[in-house]
């Protein structure tokens, strides 16, 4: 199964190492509260350790839609699972630009009207994968969410992998921001 990338580079604010993105690591509008900014470090760790992530489409009708997905993180791809047909497939086949959030620690401070937080946003294109790369894809699933049950796993995408259909994002651009 590949495992996730670990290329590191020096971080400019901290001097730690940091996991290299693929691409800007802010696109578009600049983010509003730069106090929130985290390192691409804490920023692939919200999204390597979140338990799921909201994936946001939009519809031949301009009508968007987001729904939340179980998903992995391989080499810096996203890969996550579903069903033959649906609203998330004929979304993704009209436009592939889509966008994943993940929210990790949240605490809500009732006397400051206020919360902590801590999330992630990615932008990519997402597309169908099949063979190998559906096999880890889903393998990659099995470890994450049924690790003391991966030979179960492995039996279970053997008589189902054919009933469902993987799809990757690869990373464009990632931010991350947090309230601590």
């Amino acid at each position: 199964m590949a495992r996730n990338s670990t290329s590191q580079q020096p971080d400019a604010a901290d001097g730690k190492s940091q996991r290299l993105i693929p691409a800007v690591r802010q696109k578009g509008s600049m983010m509003r509260r730069k106090d929130r900014l985290i390192t691409n470090a804490e920023t692939f760790s919200i999204l390597e350790k979140g338990e799921y992530g909201i994936l946001s489409t939009v519809s031949s009708n301009h009508e968007p839609y987001g729904v939340p997905v179980n998903y992995c993180l391989i080499n810096e791809c996203i890969y996550f699972h579903c069903a033959l047909e649906g609203r998330k497939i004929d979304n993704v086949n009209n436009n592939p630009r889509v966008s994943f959030c993940v929210v990790g620690k949240t605490e809500v401070l009732p006397d400051q009207f206020g919360t902590k937080y801590e999330s992630c946003i990615v932008q990519g294109v997402a597309t169908e994968t099949f063979g190998e790369e559906k096999q880890s894809a889903l393998e990659g699933l099995v470890h994450k969410y049924s690790e003391n049950f991966v030979s179960e796993g492995l039996k279970y995408i053997e008589k189902l992998k054919d009933k469902t259909r993987v799809f990757k994002i690869p990373i464009e651009s990632i931010s991350g921001k947090a309230r601590k």
